[in-house]
């Protein structure tokens, strides 16, 4: 095999860590005490799911109190119209009294608005990621009780530094190695954050994963792939390197003997190595070297 110089792919990574598109924070809207949590960490939910139930009795009985109010502000309302037709009521007792009726009724959808809050719901169908809140906990308005993320619909971020963006686009598939599952994925960068960290020199890039995601959680650690500009390099097939201890080897073929040649490997492309010391190209060698011993 005849080692040639030639154009060489550079293909490096970037750390980053996965995490779902859609993850939403569910917190309380009123103080309450937490009467029941029907869910833990990892549980998967359905849409509309009541997660947690609140000690509702206050509300209920402001609920009570509300639709005592409207009854009796109705039949005011009722016993004004009648008396203004018969011409017993000026038309300002009639408004006033419409106006008290459409004020209790005002005040009853309010408190059966504020009913619906002691139940928290989850809004997607997905899986309860954090859970804050035990039964017994007061829980006070915009305090986080659960955190519910869409399994399906997972996203690796990266800080890229700013050197590599010229080399990502906007839905570019782009390749992508998880450690857990240590599998690979394919992707497309869905955002590049146009702000630039000041202490890393990087800008966050979202790619969103695709295929299965079964076993995909968030905060996995993974790898966003990205080509840099070709550069000229030798490579050799794989099978033509060989250690020797610590040592990287290759046979080269001088006269027609074979003489071992150190060389350093940089990254693997298939079945390929790039040679970056040892050879300087022209050189002939063994794709398989014969073995030593």
């Amino acid at each position: 095999l005849r080692v040639e110089r030639r154009p060489v792919s550079t293909r490096v990574y970037v750390m980053g860590t996965t995490a779902s598109e859609e993850k939403i924070n569910l917190s309380a809207r009123l103080p309450a005490y937490v009467n029941a949590v029907f869910v833990s960490a990892g549980d998967p939910v359905k849409k509309g799911q009541t997660l947690v139930a609140l000690d509702d009795r206050e509300i209920r009985e402001q609920l009570a109190a509300a639709e005592a109010q409207l009854k009796q502000a109705d039949a005011e309302y009722q016993r004004a119209k009648q008396l203004f037709e018969s011409k017993a009521a000026t038309y300002q007792a009639l408004t006033a009294a419409e106006s008290m009726f459409h004020s209790a009724r005002a005040q009853m959808e309010r408190v059966r608005v504020l009913m619906t809050y002691a139940q928290i719901i989850s809004p997607i169908d997905g899986v309860v990621s954090d859970r804050r809140i035990e039964a017994g906990d007061l829980a006070n308005p915009g305090q986080a009780l659960l955190a519910v993320y869409d399994p399906a619909r997972m996203r690796l971020e990266a800080p890229v530094p700013v050197r590599l963006l010229d080399k990502l686009a906007l839905d570019q598939p782009v390749d992508i190695n998880l450690e857990t599952p240590a599998r690979a994925f394919k992707g497309r960068v869905s955002e590049i954050v146009s702000e630039i960290d000041p202490l890393s020199r990087t800008r966050q890039v979202r790619v969103q994963m695709e295929g299965s995601m079964d076993g995909v959680l968030p905060g996995a650690f993974g790898r966003l792939w990205v080509n840099e500009t070709p550069h000229e390099g030798i490579v050799v097939p794989a099978s033509a390197v060989y250690r020797m201890g610590q040592l990287e080897m290759v046979q080269v073929v001088e006269n027609g003997r074979v003489i071992r040649q150190l060389v350093t490997t940089g990254q693997a492309i298939k079945d390929q190595v790039e040679i970056l010391s040892g050879l300087d190209g022209g050189e002939q060698i063994l794709a398989k070297p014969v073995r030593e011993g």
